[in-house]
């Protein structure tokens, strides 16, 4: 039996911030944080799997689904990471146990080293971000022509503006281009919840201005120190098919006091899309 969701809002940074909750108040909560120009419905499908066993709640990111947009387009991992904290703060969760997918698995990871009293267990897919390789090059640039390489690209992105699909057909479709794993039906879910109706037909609800990485960044050591004050159980889960780099290989799962890595084969970044059945049995056996 499918279980509808509640929505409910909160601020953080003057910004009114959604989220998606099912189950039980009273159960253990369990946060689900979705990935970089997602929504937190792309969880329904896991969410259904698990309940009822938990109080289930998916926020969506700021710039994200049915949360405000930034005014002055910054979307930077310092204000994500507060959103986090905000969200556990003013829903008054003491602590909860956290999944998080891609840029969202980044910030559970922030939050986990930042306040890891708050945290019960953790799920990172594919949240590490750039490969050690891709960091190495992108330090080894000057700093006088990353400055510029930034200014030029946050040019750019503020100057983008939302597509137009003149109908939800192809916005599924462009939808299911980029992520050619997706099932027809679930690329149409991921659509149907991640549009808005505009004159003239459909546009995704991401912000388009928040494609940007920051110029500023943690080192490699400061990662890594990060990384060492994780102290709750970790599970790294990662697609055989992805493009992101595997941390069992290169390196990063060894700096984590408790973490394990599991790669699933057939799955591309969206693991828990592309292989749902597989990667909820591995939720179910480290929860």
């Amino acid at each position: 039996m499918t279980i509808e969701p509640r929505s409910g809002y909160f601020l953080s940074q003057r910004l009114r911030l959604h989220y998606t909750e099912w189950g039980d108040p009273d159960a253990p909560p369990l946060i689900l944080q979705h990935g970089g120009r997602d929504h937190g419905r792309s969880w329904d499908r896991v969410v259904q799997a698990l309940l009822p066993d938990w109080r289930i709640i998916a926020p969506d990111l700021r710039g994200h689904g049915d949360s405000g947009w930034a005014e002055d387009s910054n979307y930077g991992m310092d204000d994500c990471l507060y959103d986090h904290a905000m969200l556990f703060d003013q829903l008054g969760l003491e602590r909860a146990t956290v999944i998080g997918h891609s840029l969202g698995g980044n910030i559970a990871l922030r939050h986990a080293a930042a306040r890891p009293e708050r945290i019960v267990k953790l799920v990172v897919i594919e949240g590490l971000g750039p490969s050690p390789e891709r960091l190495a090059e992108a330090a080894a640039l000057p700093v006088n022509k990353r400055m510029a390489d930034w200014i030029a690209e946050r040019t750019k992105a503020l100057q983008r503006r939302a597509r137009v699909y003149p109908t939800l057909d192809e916005a599924v479709a462009r939808l299911h281009g980029v992520h050619p794993h997706l099932s027809a039906d679930w690329a149409r879910h991921l659509a149907v919840h991640g549009v808005r109706k505009v004159d003239g037909g459909y546009c995704f609800k991401a912000d388009p201005c928040m494609t940007l990485l920051p110029l500023h960044e943690f080192s490699a050591e400061e990662r890594r120190a990060m990384w060492r004050a994780i102290t709750v159980d970790t599970l790294l889960v990662y697609g055989a098919d992805s493009w992101a780099s595997n941390p069992a290989l290169d390196g990063r799962a060894a700096f984590f006091p408790h973490a394990r890595t599991a790669v699933i084969e057939g799955a591309g970044h969206w693991v828990h899309h592309d292989k749902l059945a597989e990667f909820v049995a591995l939720l179910r056996g480290f929860l």
